[in-house]
């Protein structure tokens, strides 16, 4: 029994010890143990998710995420690992080797600022001061001493989500731009579509198992959906290539270009091109739905409109425009020909065709000078004045200011020049974005549409949210009077001053304009003269698929819009109409050429299919369908008087072997052996003439090729 007592009282004391040793931890040594912790865990830590794509209409990527590295060392860990004499013993290796991936550094900067993060023993010293791609940064992972695992070397990185434009500039002030070191959104639909795109970001605790740090999700993070917007790639930069290159023969200062379809009103391209410092032509502001200036003749339709819409005049009706000049409440008003003596008498149609001020401001004026509301109430009725809801920052509705009464009957905004001048595109402020959609509504036999920029939502391939055409107003004016405007428009392109907007191949409808800038309080006259010239339509004219707005802005004459604006237009048009044009192999056919072609040597199938579309006959003793079969080899070896091709099969080499490609063309000979694992590279057109291993030789891995073409 006293043995038991002895073993009792034993374990007693030792619980007792037990329980002061924890009380003693729990208390004194809290603060310490609290520290040790911290070390060793980290609580609610956010993971970023990943921001979604910004697709073209057909799905090609124009903005996704990809990962960025800022590189650092930890020289703590290094010393901790004992390798702070293989550093000394590496580092001159890793400071060329990093002066040959950043040029920009000296090997011996490089060298000089390790070293001091060393004597520092810092535990986050900055390699390189931007962030670099993965490629970049395998290549420096690659480097002696940073090869090595992050316990022992010290190398680590900070994991970055950069946003990358797939097609560069294009379309970048519609698109939008990030923030990268904030990660936050600047303007564009990544500005407008931000919630949608970033997502929500998650959480993780972060626990130390066996000296590393594990990631514990407690809150997984929801990556962001993808937004299609209405954009066409080859549309695009079709426009934008239009619109610099008359930007630079003219030394234009802003081109704006913006394609819309007309029965969707989707956005298929939207170019703001702005003169630099440097010369050189980018997108700096969106002027497409943010710039307020005075629209020119282009308002004159939206003017003549409303007038037929009223039932004050109709296309009969005649107008005594002088010999250019005519003077309004004091002030002359004055068409483009004044100094060739002027149009005389036009017809109301002609007043648009040849874009006669007078005409427009004396019809207007005539008709509504007692009741100058009525006609901005017409005005109104087009939907010039409607605010779109354009999705960028910066865009705003036209300011079109309706005249306005004191008590006593009394103007309070308003002169007699005011209606006159505002019927022929000044005192109004319009966007480019806003005349193109009324434009759109008249080739939509009247249906203004909502210009659409996104169409959809897409997640994982479903989509989760649709956007569809939205019709803002189901009718801008009566139908015979939407019949007549088109019958004008289509008229000012064949008869008129719009001509070179015009095809050969398809008709085109539209509206030419020329009007001063003013600046400001400066007036118009200030210095040289500033241009806005336009040019608003559609095409084909008989089945309207696309309409266009055309503006540029530039510096003193020659000022044109239908010479200049219009070209562009013209442009745009033919490009548009020739990626959609289908036409029969057999027009490739011409009476004056030779009427057997010359065959190259290759896929004989693929030169059957052409020749028997071409309506060639070929004599062959073989069988196969282009559309569904394998290549077959062979060359044409003859041809009679009688326009037959003889294609003969030929043997080729077995796939461990190079095979002759003498004579046939790249597309075929480049396939043929890069498909048996030859590098090959390309010199000049045409015929293969020589290649540098000769056919029969045994391919070794890795081997490379030389073809020379004439």
């Amino acid at each position: 029994m006293p043995r038991y007592s002895a073993i009792a009282i034993l374990m007693t004391m030792i619980a007792v010890l037990v329980i002061g040793k924890t009380l003693y931890l729990m208390t004194a040594k809290r603060d310490y143990w609290l520290k040790v912790a911290d070390r060793v865990k980290k609580d609610s830590v956010s993971v970023k998710p990943i921001r979604g794509n910004i697709l073209s209409c057909d799905g090609q990527l124009m903005a996704s995420s990809l990962p960025e590295f800022k590189l650092f060392m930890d020289f703590k860990a290094l010393h901790d690992a004992k390798n702070d004499s293989l550093w000394h013993t590496k580092v001159d290796s890793v400071c060329m080797g990093l002066n040959r991936i950043f040029p920009g550094k000296s090997v011996v900067a490089f060298k000089k600022d390790l070293a001091m993060g060393l004597k520092k023993q810092s535990r986050h010293w900055p390699i390189w001061s931007k962030r670099v791609d993965y490629n970049t940064y395998i290549e420096v992972k690659a480097l002696p001493i940073f090869c090595l695992s992050q316990n022992k070397s010290g190398f680590h990185v900070e994991e970055y989500n950069a946003r990358k434009r797939s097609y560069g500039s294009l379309a970048g002030r519609t698109i939008g731009a990030m923030f990268g070191a904030k990660d936050t959104a600047r303007f564009g639909l990544e500005l407008s579509y931000d919630s949608i795109l970033r997502g929500s970001n998650g959480i993780i605790h972060r626990r130390k198992v066996l000296n590393r740090f594990l990631n514990i999700m407690d809150t997984p993070p929801i990556d962001g959906a993808d937004i299609v917007t209405t954009i066409d790639v080859g549309m695009q930069d079709l426009a934008e290539r239009s619109v610099i290159e008359e930007l630079k023969l003219i030394n234009g200062n802003v081109g704006v270009a913006i394609v819309m379809e007309v029965e969707t009103g989707d956005i298929k391209a939207i170019v703001n091109m702005e003169k630099c410092v440097d010369g050189k032509y980018r997108e700096i502001h969106n002027h497409a739905v943010s710039d307020l200036l005075e629209p020119g003749s282009v308002f004159k339709t939206a003017s003549i409109m409303t007038a037929l819409d009223d039932g004050v005049v109709d296309t009969s009706y005649r107008v005594n425009t002088g010999t250019g000049i005519w003077t309004m409440y004091g002030r002359e008003m004055k068409d483009h020909n004044w100094r060739r003596g002027g149009y005389g008498v036009l017809t109301l149609p002609q007043t648009l065709m040849v874009s006669s001020n007078i005409g427009v401001s004396r019809i207007i004026d005539d008709y509504y000078r007692n009741n100058p509301e009525k006609f901005v109430q017409g005005i109104y009725r087009t939907g010039l004045a409607d605010n779109l809801q354009i999705p960028l920052v910066g865009a705003s509705p036209a300011r079109i200011r309706m005249p306005k009464k004191n008590e006593r009957g009394e103007w309070v905004n308003w002169s007699h020049t005011a209606l006159p001048w505002m019927s022929i595109g000044y005192e109004t402020q319009v966007p480019p974005i806003s005349t193109l959609t009324f434009y759109n509504a008249i080739a939509n036999n009247g249906r203004m549409m909502r210009p659409r920029f996104v169409k959809q939502v897409v997640k994982n391939g479903e989509v989760i949210m649709d956007f569809p055409p939205e019709v803002m107003r189901a009718s801008i004016c009566k139908e015979k009077t939407l019949r007549e405007i088109q019958t004008i428009l289509d008229h000012v392109v064949s008869q008129g001053l719009g001509k070179k907007a015009g095809s050969p191949s398809f008709r085109v409808a539209g509206k030419t304009g020329t009007a001063q800038m003013s600046k400001g309080a400066q007036g118009y006259k200030s210095g040289g003269t500033n241009y806005l010239l336009s040019f608003a339509g559609y095409f084909p004219a008989d089945a309207p698929r696309y309409s266009c707005i055309v503006c540029i802005q530039k510096s003193g004459l020659p000022a044109s819009g239908g010479g200049m604006s219009g070209v562009v237009f013209h442009n745009i048009a033919e490009g548009i109409m020739a990626q959609s044009l289908k036409l029969d192999v057999v027009d490739a056919r011409d009476a004056s050429s030779i009427l057997v072609p010359d065959v190259k040597a290759g896929n004989i199938l693929a030169a059957d299919y052409v020749l028997s579309h071409l309506g060639i006959s070929t004599n062959k003793n073989w069988s196969g369908s282009y559309a569904d079969g394998n290549p077959v080899w062979g060359k044409a070896e003859s041809k009679n008087h009688n326009n037959t091709v003889f294609l003969v099969r030929e043997r080729i080499h077995r796939s461990k072997y190079v095979p002759d490609v003498t004579g046939m063309g790249a597309r075929d000979a480049v396939y043929l052996l890069e498909s048996r694992g030859v590098k090959t590279t390309v010199l000049g057109r045409g015929k293969v003439i020589q290649q540098s291993l000769e056919p029969g030789h045994f391919i070794k891995k890795g081997e490379k090729i030389t073809l020379v073409l004439d």
